[in-house]
């Protein structure tokens, strides 16, 4: 069998790697004798104090080093291909995918659909299980790759079939025994459909889901996310006011159960559904430690605690300028709040906050992460933009300037006669904003990435 070979793109400062004068464009070969077939291999293999690792130079040459470090400690080598393997696609088509209701047009990797179980330990992301074969799961049991993220939506087996539009899509779940037999830590995901896995269904998801108590950690509640883009897609339609408030009471109904028989509050509704009800956010320590942020669950929360104990800290003063924020419509009141907090505090500073409405995508569509460029040059043009406008790091694409249209930060600028200072998430972050000590363009932090 041909001996599979992982390049390397870069070998961070200060690493092993770097010790042992590895460079881009070397091979990996093998570590501790035993050839790689992906990142689990790697990752597992590299954590013991003494590694074996064998590398094949530019030249051809092929060198064993022995390495003795602590245990866990990284080699500080970046592969080519993140997963050292191919990435897998998703076999589901499910009824609410974001993906399907994408328009044409776009870059191709928008439109590629993963359900990878190594994207859930490197990166987070939601996995369904049925993509998950016997050797997978054994090989993720072996190597302790935990938290894994899965997406659940209902515990009905046939109706999971019908939302997945997957025929193995219940069997999947019994894979959920397997892993907490194991021990192996989880949080779960449910995109709630009215219709579908609301009211007495989701009651019951959430029943059974407690029997895997404590080794599923959390789990998220999020409303459906509709474009205007679903010409032959199944008929769906959004969560309703009421159909929050009652989803909330749901939820909060099994917080108190839970909370007094196992000391966390385990299921969660996301933001929306509070702001969409007209409720309060919950408490900070009702959020279990923030498990749930990449679902929407306590972002709002995090910033305004963030916030609030960055601006008490600040001493204050005449500070004159005027800035602008633009941002999606979800978060715009509470970045209203934090806004008229800080002028409070810093007379002379007005700070102009636009929600932005998603023509791209449609007015369905209420988060800061998915507003395009055209629809923020469309909107913001001739508006009092003040002497700087701010935009959330989450509308870029992670790691360039560049919004999910392909529109560039440059030409937003441009377009708008402003200059624009990129915002990273941290409530302290937007406060440094505010005063002018945010105008940051090192974009080596997430972006968006487009998930179910």
């Amino acid at each position: 069998m041909k001996t599979k070979e992982h390049r390397i793109r870069e070998i961070r400062s200060g690493s092993i790697g770097e010790e042992l004068e590895l460079v881009p464009g070397d091979f990996v070969l093998a570590v501790n004798d035993q050839q790689l077939e992906d990142v689990f291999d790697y990752e597992f293999l590299c954590r013991d104090e003494y590694v074996e690792l064998l590398i094949r130079k530019q030249d051809g040459e092929e060198i064993l080093y022995e390495i003795e470090k602590d245990e866990e400690e990284d080699l500080g080598i970046v592969f080519d291909n993140g997963l050292m393997d191919e990435y897998r696609s998703c076999r589901n088509r499910c009824v609410f995918c974001f993906i399907d209701q994408m328009p044409k047009g776009m870059r191709d990797t928008l439109y590629f659909k993963d359900d990878d179980a190594r994207l859930s330990f490197l990166q987070g992301n939601y996995i369904t299980l049925t993509n998950l074969d016997e050797s997978d799961l054994e090989r993720l049991i072996r190597y302790r790759m935990e938290p894994i993220n899965i997406s659940i939506h209902t515990m009905n087996p046939e109706l999971r079939c019908e939302m997945l539009h997957n025929r193995f899509a219940g069997e999947a779940l019994k894979k959920l025994e397997r892993l907490y037999k194991a021990g192996l830590e989880m949080n779960g995901q449910i995109v709630l459909c009215p219709g579908y896995n609301d009211g007495e269904e989701l009651d019951a998801t959430i029943e059974k889901l407690t029997a895997y108590l404590p080794y599923m950690r959390s789990v998220s509640v999020v409303p459906v996310g509709l474009t205007r883009f679903r010409e032959g897609l199944p008929l769906l339609r959004s969560v309703t006011a009421k159909e929050a408030e009652e989803t909330i009471e749901l939820v909060e109904k099994w917080q108190k159960k839970i909370y007094g028989e196992a000391g966390i509050h385990f299921i969660h509704a996301s933001d929306e559904f509070y702001i969409l009800a007209g409720r309060e956010l919950p408490e900070e320590d009702r959020y279990d430690g923030y498990l749930q942020l990449e679902n929407g669950v306590g972002a709002m929360r995090l910033l305004w605690e963030e916030f609030t104990a960055a601006l008490e800290a600040e001493d204050g003063a005449a500070f004159y300028e005027t800035v602008s924020v633009a941002t999606g419509r979800l978060a715009a009141p509470y970045i209203e709040r934090l806004a008229r907090l800080t002028e409070t505090k810093f007379p002379g500073l007005n700070i102009q906050v636009y929600p932005v409405n998603n023509d791209f995508f449609g007015h369905e569509i209420t988060v800061a992460g998915l507003v395009t460029g055209q629809d923020l040059i469309a909107q913001l043009a001739g508006k009092p933009l003040g002497d700087r406008l701010l935009l959330p790091v989450t509308m870029l694409r992670s790691g360039e300037e560049v919004f999910l249209d392909d529109v560039t930060v440059s030409e937003v600028q441009e377009a708008l006669q402003v200059s624009v200072n990129i915002v990273k998430s941290s409530g302290a972050d937007v406060l440094a904003a505010f005063l002018g000590r945010g105008n940051v363009r090192d974009l080596n932090y997430p972006g968006y990435e487009c998930k179910e």
